[in-house]
């Protein structure tokens, strides 16, 4: 398990599934920190523990980053999870309910999307990929 933090950002290398409850939990923390309800906690850490798994199921190695971060004016919980792994063929295939190119369930990708705010994929065959998703910070009361 490596966690460093760099500059405001939490970053967890992604190489085996222990590091997956790592990446999870630093996702946990944040949003709690964030005054996010235990709903969107719960929210938050399930669709990293989907991208992350990818990693581990398709790359084998990579990396998730968690971090506050302001995306069109607005303060966002941001998780980035990268590789150098075969990358997607096909993203909005990739992106759809019950499509896998694996032994999964085609839940992961679909699923995180379902989860979070909004889910951004860029990746190309032999490019490795970046998953980067975000959940709007709740206002402070």
């Amino acid at each position: 398990m490596v966690v460093t933090v760099v500059g405001d950002s939490v970053v967890i290398a992604v190489k085996m599934s222990s590091d997956i409850v790592t990446a999870r939990q630093a996702g946990r923390e944040l949003a709690a920190q964030l005054g996010f309800s235990l709903t969107d906690i719960t929210m938050i850490s399930t669709a990293i523990s989907e991208i992350a798994r990818n990693i581990t199921s398709y790359a084998g190695t990579g990396e998730v980053r968690v971090a506050v971060e302001d995306r069109d004016g607005r303060r966002a919980l941001v998780v980035q999870a990268q590789d150098q792994g075969p990358g997607i063929l096909d993203i909005p295939r990739a992106l759809e309910d019950g499509y896998s190119t694996g032994r999964g369930l085609g839940l992961g990708l679909p699923g995180a999307r379902r989860l979070m705010d909004q889910l951004i994929i860029d990746s190309g065959p032999g490019q490795g990929t970046l998953v980067e998703m975000w959940k709007w910070v709740p206002p402070r009361a």
